[in-house]
C-alpha cells in the first residue's frame, strides 16, 4: 500500500525547506512528504498522485501566493481529495481569509506564522487532524481500477476480462462518484473515451483492447518455443483437463485461449452437479483451480490470443494466430467449446453491454440490486444465471419459448426456481425488440401461440439462447456436420468406411478427427454430451489418444 502523502505549498524556498525538515522529523515513519513551490505545479503533483491512488492526508499550504492564492490552490485540491485535511499559514494580515476559508472551504486550521517552537505549536494540531484522517478515511485500493459507466459496452468488456482471468480490480462509476469523474477528465484530455484504467505505477490506459491490458498486466500472449507436442485451441473444462493431463504426463503442451480460462463454464454461477463438491462450486472456481494446476505443469498458456486457422503439413500440424504468427507441433486438440446465440431483435445489438448482456455477466449482477431484470432462455446456463441474479435483483422474470422448464433443464435447477420467491417462469415467449437510447430501459415481448406484443420495463437483460461452435479455424480440413460441430470417431465411418483421406491403416480414434493427429473435446465436438463432467473427461481421454497417436507418426 503506498505511504499516505502530506503536502506542503509555499512560494518561498526558506519557508518551505523549513517546514519540510519539521514535518520529516516528525511524520517520516509514517507519511510521504511532498512539497511545492508554486499551486499549478502542486496540483500537477496531486494529479499524479491520484493516478497512482496514493492518498494525501493533509495539506499544509501558505495563503499569500503569486498567481494562486492558498484558498484558491485548496478549493481546486479538493476535486482530487476531498477528505484530506486542510491547514492554512497566515499572517496576521490573513486571518480574515482563513475565517471564511472555514465556511467555504471547510478549513479544518490556521497557523499563524512563525509557528516555532513546532513541538508546541505545530505537531499537536496535526497529529490531531492526521488521527482523525486516519480514523475516518479508509486507505484507498492498491490495485487495478477501472473507471467508467454501467452502460459503457467497452468498460463491461474490460471488467468481465478482468474478472474472468481472476485479476483483482476497483470498479468506478464516474456517474455516481464525483472524484471518479474529475479524475477520468483530468486525464482524459477531453476525449470522454471509457473506460479509463489506472495503474498501481500511475500509468493510464484509456479505452484499452483487451491485448493492451494483457500486456500490462503480464498475462503471456506468445508461444516461448516454436514447437510443441500437443497443442490445444480453446481453454474451457475440456481443454484444461487436457493441459493437466498432458502437462502432467510429459508432453510439452501449450494452450491458446481468446478469452480467459473456463470457457462458458468460467462464467456459471454455481455448478451443482460437478462430482466431489456437495456445495457446488463457482465456475471462476473451478477455472482458477485448473488453471493453475496447468501452469504447475509446466503448460504454456497464451491468452487472449485467437487461433485463427489450422493447416497440416505432414507430419507436423500448424495453427495460425490472428497476429499471424504460427506455432506448430505434433498433435493439436480443437477444445473451442460453444459461443452464446446472438439474439436477432431490433435494438439488441445496440444496447449489448448497456443493459444487455450475453451469459451470466456475474461482474453486472451487484449493479441491479432491487431492481427488474430479465433472463432469455430455458437451459441449465439459464437457470444458474437465473438464481444468481436472484440475490440481487427485486424480481427475475425468465422469458422461454418452450411451454415449462423441464424440456432443457436439470430438474434440481428446476426444483430451485419454483421454490424462489422472487423469480418469475414466463412460457412461450419471445423477445422482439430492445428499446433505449444509451441504456436498455424495455423490452417488446411476445406470446408465440396468441402472437399478442407486450412492451415491459427493464433495467437488464441476460440472454441465454443456445449455442454455436465456433470452428471456422477448421473450416475445409475436418468434417463438420451441419451445425458447424466437428466429427469424430465413429461418427465418421458411414458404411464401415474411413472418411475421405484417410491415410493410416486404423480407424479414427475416439475423438479424433477426420484429419489423423487433430482431435476435438468438448461441447465443440458433434454428439458431445454438453456437461462440463464429461467435458473435463474428454479432455483426459483426448491425451491418452495423442499418446497414442504420437506412437504411430
Amino acid at each position: 500500500m503506498p505511504t499516505p502523502a502530506i503536502m506542503i505549498l509555499d512560494d518561498e524556498p526558506q519557508v518551505l525547506n523549513a517546514v519540510e525538515r519539521d514535518l520529516r522529523q516528525h511524520y517520516r515513519s509514517d507519511y510521504r512528504i511532498v512539497k511545492s513551490t508554486n499551486g499549478q505545479d502542486a496540483l500537477k503533483a496531486l494529479k499524479k498522485l491520484k493516478e497512482r491512488n496514493t492518498a494525501v492526508a493533509l495539506f499544509l499550504v501558505d495563503q499569500r501566493m503569486p498567481k494562486m492564492s492558498g484558498t484558491e490552490f485548496l478549493a481546486d485540491a479538493a476535486n482530487f481529495y476531498p477528505q484530506a485535511r486542510k491547514v492554512l499559514l497566515t499572517a496576521y494580515a490573513d486571518t480574515q481569509a482563513a475565517i471564511v476559508s472555514i465556511n467555504d472551504l471547510g478549513l479544518d486550521y490556521y497557523l499563524m506564522k512563525p509557528w516555532d517552537p513546532p513541538e508546541q505549536n505545530l505537531f499537536p494540531v496535526l497529529d490531531d487532524l492526521l488521527s482523525d484522517w486516519t480514523a475516518s478515511v479508509p486507505l484507498p485500493y492498491d490495485g487495478i481500477r477501472v473507471a467508467g459507466t454501467l452502460w459503457s459496452a467497452n468498460s463491461h468488456t474490460v471488467k468481465d476480462f478482468l474478472a474472468r482471468n481472476q485479476i483483482p480490480y476497483q470498479w468506478l462509476d464516474i456517474e455516481l462518484d464525483t472524484e471518479a469523474r474529475n479524475l477520468v477528465e483530468s486525464v482524459s484530455d477531453g476525449q470522454h473515451r471509457l473506460p479509463v484504467v489506472f495503474f498501481p505505477d500511475g500509468n493510464t490506459l484509456i479505452d484499452p483492447s483487451i491485448q493492451d491490458i494483457a500486456e500490462k498486466i503480464g498475462l503471456q500472449t506468445k508461444a516461448e518455443k516454436p514447437f510443441y507436442d500437443l497443442i490445444i485451441v480453446g481453454a474451457g473444462p475440456a481443454g484444461l483437463a487436457a493441459a493437466v493431463y498432458g502437462g502432467s504426463e510429459g508432453l510439452s503442451t501449450v494452450m491458446i485461449e481468446r478469452e480467459a480460462t473456463g470457457g462458458q463454464a468460467g462464467t456459471s454461477s454455481r455448478i451443482e452437479n460437478y462430482l466431489g463438491f456437495p456445495q457446488g462450486l463457482t465456475g471462476a472456481d473451478l477455472a482458477r483451480r485448473a488453471t493453475t494446476q496447468a501452469l504447475r505443469f509446466g503448460v504454456e498458456i497464451l491468452r487472449p490470443q485467437e487461433a485463427v486457422k489450422v493447416r497440416v503439413d505432414d507430419p507436423y500440424r500448424y495453427v495460425i494466430m490472428a497476429d499471424e504468427s504460427e506455432i506448430s507441433g505434433r498433435a493439436i486438440l480443437i477444445a473451442t467449446g460453444v459461443n452464446v446465440r446472438r439474439l436477432e431483435a431490433p435494438g439488441v445489438d445496440k444496447l449489448t453491454g448497456a443493459g444487455i448482456y450475453y451469459g451470466a455477466a456475474l461482474t453486472e449482477a451487484a449493479y441491479y440490486r432491487d431492481q427488474d431484470v430479465y433472463v432469455v432462455g430455458g437451459a441449465n446456463s439459464a437457470g444458474q444465471g437465473a438464481m444468481f441474479f436472484s440475490r440481487y435483483a427485486r424480481k427475475v422474470t425468465m422469458l422461454i419459448r418452450s411451454s415449462d422448464l423441464e424440456a432443457g433443464m436439470s430438474q434440481y435447477l428446476v426444483d430451485q426456481i419454483a421454490n424462489s420467491s422472487n423469480i418469475d417462469v414466463v412460457p412461450r415467449t419471445e423477445v422482439v425488440e430492445a428499446i433505449g437510447e444509451s441504456r436498455l430501459e424495455e423490452i417488446k415481448v411476445s406470446n408465440l401461440d396468441s402472437k399478442e406484443v407486450e412492451t415491459l420495463p427493464a433495467a437488464a437483460m441476460f440472454i441465454f439462447i443456445g449455442a454455436v461452435p465456433p470452428t471456422d479455424l477448421v473450416s475445409g480440413l475436418v468434417e463438420r456436420d451441419r451445425a458447424g460441430f466437428i466429427v469424430t470417431g465413429s461418427d465418421l465411418m458411414v458404411d464401415g468406411k474411413r472418411p475421405k483421406g484417410w491415410k493410416p491403416n486404423r480407424d479414427p480414434y475416439l475423438l479424433e478427427t477426420s484429419v489423423p493427429g487433430i482431435f476435438a473435446a468438448g461441447d465443440v465436438r458433434h454428439h458431445s454430451m454438453k456437461r462440463v463432467a464429461s467435458a473435463v473427461g474428454e479432455g483426459a481421454v483426448a491425451v491418452a489418444l495423442v499418446h497414442q497417436y504420437l506412437k504411430t507418426v
